[in-house]
């Protein structure tokens, strides 16, 4: 690994957490706890194999359309892992963002969300960006109606508008385009996640069921990263 240069920004979609109950004869609600120690986890080890930046997938627009009870069950655990998280957030130095049209969210959500946020903001190590209600198209229909709305207010012309000026709008303005791009549970999609923001990304896919993903896993996706040579529109 010490030869290996890691990524700055690694983006993860978390896959499998229902899967892994199954497989055991368990609640798919136990998939989702194991799932987000993983996730506890994977920060520190990302954090100490000295990766800038962070970004997983946790709740998409689409997972609305899960049971009632299990939509429910997502909220108690986000709910009670926002609170650990900001322990783990304090304790190796990270800084913590939240991606994602998060108004749909109960108020106490939202409240716990503009906290992490703020308490971590001068923490200076990984930043950890978690994707919560977000899905790639909705991020671009909510930029352009910013876009549009600033056209029409004189703050913005079109003929400023270009790769750079759309990228502002985005919910990832904060933070570079990811280098590398893990999905577990082996599907091979990108699941309407940072569509834009990784067009070069390099993409690393893994039959590993995402609460199984540890360190060890994310050096091998680390390690297939540096054996492509990555070209951005050259030859």
């Amino acid at each position: 690994m010490e030869e290996c240069k890691v990524p700055r920004h690694v983006a993860i979609i978390l896959d499998g957490n229902g899967r892994w109950a199954n497989k055991r004869g368990l609640p798919r609600s136990m998939g989702h706890r194991e799932g987000c120690k993983a996730v506890e986890q994977i920060v520190e080890d990302a954090a100490r194999l000295g990766i800038g930046y962070l970004t997983v997938y946790a709740f998409s627009t689409e997972n609305w359309k899960r049971s009632d009870e299990e939509v429910g069950t997502l909220m108690q655990l986000f709910r009670y892992y926002m609170k650990r998280l900001l322990k783990v957030a304090t304790r190796n130095n990270v800084r913590v963002l939240m991606i994602g049209e998060r108004s749909r969210f109960a108020p106490d959500i939202i409240e716990g969300i503009g906290r992490l946020e703020g308490d971590t903001k001068d923490n200076t190590g990984l930043t950890f960006t978690i994707a919560v209600n977000y899905g790639s198209r909705d991020e671009m229909v909510r930029a352009v109606r910013r876009m549009m709305e600033d056209c029409r207010d004189g703050k913005l012309s079109p003929e400023e508008v270009d790769e750079a000026a759309v990228s502002a709008y985005l919910d990832t303005r904060q933070i570079p385009d990811p280098d590398l791009l893990i999905r577990t549970s082996g599907e091979q999609r990108m699941s309407n996640f940072l569509l834009w923001q990784s067009a070069y990304t390099e993409l690393y896919f893994t039959d590993v069921l995402w609460p199984d993903f540890d360190k060890e896993e994310l050096i091998k996706a680390i390690e297939q990263y540096n054996k492509r040579e990555r070209r951005f529109g050259g030859v």
